[in-house]
Order: structure tokens, then C-alpha cells, then sequence
């Protein structure tokens, strides 16, 4: 079952390298992006706001390294299969969530307009956010739970 998480996690990955790339070559080229789904049509608004750019590197550039990492680590993981591997595309899932989330954020309250590809950038960051918690659980230790299920004596107190 790890395996086929981690699968997914690639694929999902991959799709995340796409949408950066198309978002990425829009912003060099200059051209504008084509926004076609109802009520989402702020997709050059959003891409010519000033929360395009941090420390003057399009946003886009840092999703096309944050999906290569995450691919990079999942394609690991397939030849390796190692838990240390599984912890660091754990945090770099976490890490991405909250960026695509604080991202939405100023979309919907600061920007006050919605694109389409952010938005299915935060959703396959969720995605593999979600995928990345089921290949490796992280477990309390300690925990009377966790010691009772594991048959070790608890501590009283």
C-alpha cells in the first residue's frame, strides 16, 4: 500500500510540474494565460499581482521546485524505499500545503480574484499532502493507547 501512495504522490507530482511549467513559460514569454471555467477567470489578475513574485522569482519557479523535489523524493522512494526518504516528502507535503493554502488566502481576500491553475496547484498539494500522511503514520510514543495495542505493559500512575 506504501507503494502505490507514493505512486500516486509521482503522478501527482508530475501533474504539479506541469501546471508550474505552463504557468512558468507564460510568465517569461508574457503572454496571457487562458482562463476558460466560469467565475475563475482571474487568472491574469492573479499572475500580475505583486504576490506573483517573491524576492523577484515568479511564484510558478517555485512550484516547478517544489513538484521536482517532491517527484525527485517520490521517484527515491520507489528505488529505495526508505523511511528517512518517506519523512522528507512528509515534510515538504506539509510545507507545500501551507503555502498553497496561504496562497489561496490572498487570492480570495487580498487579490479578490481566482486562477484556475493556483487553484488546482493548492488541490494537488493537498493531494499529495494526504497521500504523503498514509505512506509513513506518524506514531506517539509513549501513549498508554499505543503501548496497550502494541502488548507492553502501561505504566501506572
Amino acid at each position: 500500500m506504501k507503494r502505490l501512495g507514493v505512486i500516486f504522490i509521482l503522478v501527482l507530482a508530475f501533474c504539479g510540474l506541469a501546471d508550474s511549467a505552463y504557468l512558468a513559460q507564460h510568465e517569461i514569454s508574457g503572454t496571457p494565460l487562458q482562463c476558460d471555467l466560469t467565475h475563475l477567470s482571474g487568472c491574469n489578475i492573479v499572475a500580475q499581482s505583486p504576490y506573483s513574485h517573491i524576492f523577484g522569482v515568479p511564484v510558478a519557479e517555485y512550484g516547478l521546485l517544489f513538484y521536482g523535489v517532491v517527484f525527485a523524493l517520490s521517484a527515491l522512494e520507489l528505488a529505495i524505499f526508505d523511511r528517512l526518504l518517506r519523512r522528507v516528502l512528509q515534510v515538504f507535503a506539509a510545507a507545500g500545503l501551507l503555502v498553497s493554502v496561504a496562497f489561496t488566502l490572498l487570492q480570495v481576500f487580498v487579490i479578490q480574484a481566482l486562477c484556475e491553475y493556483c487553484l488546482g496547484s493548492a488541490i494537488i498539494a493537498f493531494l499529495i499532502f494526504i497521500f504523503a500522511t498514509r505512506i509513513e503514520p506518524v506514531r506517539r510514543r509513549g501513549l498508554p493507547e499505543s503501548r496497550e495495542r502494541e502488548g507492553l505493559p502501561i505504566a501506572s500512575r
